[in-house]
């Protein structure tokens, strides 16, 4: 029998190779006092101080192996190990640690050693994509121009040289106003022809320089210069939609060139081990400040303090951009014309927010549009907006806002929530104060909220949501309910390829827009490009579902339903005189499909075709209840 002490517990394990064996200790406490011995669930046995001192002999049945044993006199418990090693035929275990077994050196083979100038030019194996090589042009194949190799002379400076050609081709039918001067003199009808076709070519070359290893970290440093050039044509059916001018005929022709991208960027430090990071970016660079493009999403001149921390946990931006003015036709910046508005943006993304999987977002944007007065490229006034008051306007406004996107178990959840409020100096649809008191400024007081949910199954996930943006329901008085972005480029409720997010709706007559391109809000604006904010807008209610089908893995179908309605509709009868117009706008029925030939992005075919289908209140604005279409393909090549 062994005999071990109750002491050694928390310093040393207990070992017995028999059953039974005596377990004993010392313990001040007083004669008679209870000590209790338990082995886990395999049984406990009780016996009684006597003389400082306690001794029992453990009789249950226990195979090999290690247990954890508590002893409990009175109010005092002690817990250790306790080994267990009973005689058997096979080896004899090392009771606390497996046994250490050391392997016969790998004789070494100088010959077979292949020395290489640095790590860049290892050869990998062959793979199916680029064992037979298509030649320099092979987008597979390392190119010092690709960046796969560093600068001749250096090891961690690197050059990347990207073009890319983006051919857009569309037709659509939109409500076209047959004006003063039609192309058909006998036409009595208020509108004309509603057929329009566009042709808009991109051709972009981007130089890039940084230095780094970014497959492991942030670049230390990095230039990138990116050169647009644009040819785009719009051929209509009826006059003085190309231009105000009515000699212009039908169609226009635009070129344009810009420097769209110019930045420098450099890492300021290192915050831990884990590459967390500070960085600066100054110049003309892109930004979007949420996941959808709600509020802002853009490129232009400006200043950009960012990095991560906690592991990349948490990525943080702080923005100041000095926006310069957009081409009319092209939606190109341009190279020096500031545009007089100015946006500081902060924002936190927050992962693993509340529970694994779910990324949330907080922004604040401060936003300053200054006075101004502005015609566009074909001579139409846009600052400030051609309705109302025609009397140059300072709009000054925060919005304050959440955005989350993840997911709980199998349902994806992507949500906004934003509120603005400022003040807008003289808005022109609300006009000077009607009581004569010299408050022609209004308060803004608006917000938006929108939510997405969707399920994966295999191949396949359809997705329910809303959209929903307040509205001014008394658009007179000194307050402004209707909420707007400052620069938005909205990928929700089926993104570029619905009709009502895709193509800009003019409200006849106004010269202002129902809603811009590439956006949800019915802001009433007179360009998204080179307009004002307008706070003063009916606001939206929008249902969607939608189904996001991987056909094959080259190709990907989008498909939409969405049902529209306006918030409230007085703005926009306080703006055509006319009383009585229904707030539903009609519904949006859209297919998208995405085609990656190669399974990748050097080529990429994206096409889609939309119809619209007008409520009672779209046949109230435009006095038709035809179905309107829009079909459109966008190729683009990248190398």
């Amino acid at each position: 029998m062994l005999v071990v002490s109750v002491r050694l517990f928390g310093q040393e394990p207990l070992f017995t190779d028999q059953i039974p064996f005596v377990i004993s200790g010392t313990t001040t406490a007083p004669p008679g006092t209870a000590v209790t011995i338990t082995v886990e669930s395999k049984g406990s046995m009780t016996t009684t101080v006597a003389n400082g001192a306690w001794q029992a002999t453990w009789t249950t049945p226990l195979p090999t192996g290690t247990y954890t044993i508590t002893t409990a006199i009175g109010s005092d418990t002690t817990t250790g190990l306790l080994r267990v090693q009973l005689p058997t035929n096979l080896q004899r275990q090392f009771p606390f640690e497996s046994r250490r077994v050391y392997g016969i050196p790998e004789r070494l083979h100088p010959e077979n050693y292949l020395e290489m100038t640095d790590r860049w030019r290892i050869v990998p194996p062959p793979y199916e994509l680029d064992e037979n090589s298509r030649g320099r042009w092979d987008p597979y194949n390392k190119n010092i121009l690709k960046g796969d190799y560093p600068i001749r002379g250096s090891n961690d400076l690197f050059f990347v040289l990207t073009g890319i050609s983006d051919t857009l081709a569309e037709s659509r039918t939109l409500p076209t106003p047959s004006g003063v001067s039609t192309v058909r003199p006998a036409s009595i009808h208020f509108f004309g022809r509603d057929q329009q076709n566009f042709f808009n070519q991109n051709v972009a070359v981007s130089a890039e320089a940084f230095q780094g290893d970014t497959a492991f970290k942030p670049v230390a440093q990095r230039l990138k210069v990116t050169l647009v050039a644009n040819l785009n044509i719009l051929r209509v059916e009826e006059n003085a939609i190309v231009k105000p001018d009515v000699r212009r005929g039908v169609r226009r022709s635009n070129g344009f060139l810009s420097l769209q991208e110019i930045f420098y960027e450099r890492k300021l430090r290192d915050l831990s081990p884990n590459y967390d990071f500070l960085s600066i970016r100054a110049g003309s660079q892109p930004f979007s400040s949420d996941f959808r493009g709600f509020i802002f999403s853009d490129t232009n001149t400006g200043v950009r303090l960012f990095g991560n921390y906690a592991s990349n946990r948490y990525q943080y931006n702080l923005a100041l951009f000095d926006r310069r003015e957009k081409d009319t036709n092209s939606g190109l910046n341009t190279l020096a014309e500031r545009r007089g508005q100015q946006v500081l943006i902060a924002n936190l993304y927050w992962q693993d927010f509340l529970r694994q999987g779910f990324t949330e977002e907080f922004s604040i944007h401060q936003l300053h549009d200054g006075r101004s007065f502005k015609y566009d490229r074909n001579g139409v006034l846009v600052r400030p907006a051609p309705v109302g008051v025609f009397t140059p306007h300072s709009i000054d406004a925060t919005y304050l806002g959440a955005a989350g996107l993840g997911h709980i178990g199998r349902l994806n959840i992507d949500h906004a929530l934003y509120l603005v409020a400022g003040r807008d100096s003289l808005n022109p649809i609300a006009g000077p104060d009607p009581k004569l008191k010299g408050r022609d400024s209004v308060r803004i007081g608006a917000g938006m909220a929108a939510l997405e949910l969707s399920v994966d199954h295999d191949w396949f996930r359809p997705r329910l949501g809303f959209f929903y943006a307040t509205g001014d329901r008394r658009p007179r008085d000194r307050t402004a309910r209707g909420f707007d972005s400052i620069f938005d480029s909205t990928s929700f409720a089926g993104g570029g390829f619905s009709f009502f997010n895709r193509l800009g709706i003019k409200l006849a007559g106004s010269g202002i827009a129902l809603v811009e391109r590439g956006s949800l809000l019915p802001d009433l604006r007179s360009s998204k490009d080179e307009g004002q904010p307008n706070f003063v807008n009916p606001g939206v209610r929008l249902l969607t579902a939608g189904l996001d089908v991987d056909v094959t893995p080259r190709l990907k179908a989008i498909i939409t339903l969405n049902s529209i309605h306006l918030d409230t509709t007085k703005p926009v009868e306080a703006l055509l005189f006319q009383n009585g117009i229904h707030r539903h706008l009609g519904e949006d029925l859209s297919l998208g499909l995405r085609y990656r030939p190669f399974l990748n992005n050097n080529v990429v075919v994206v096409g889609g075709v939309a119809a619209f289908r007008p409520g009672e209140g779209f046949k109230d604005i435009y006095e038709s209840g035809r179905t309107l279409y829009h079909v459109f393909t966008n190729f683009v090549l990248t190398f």
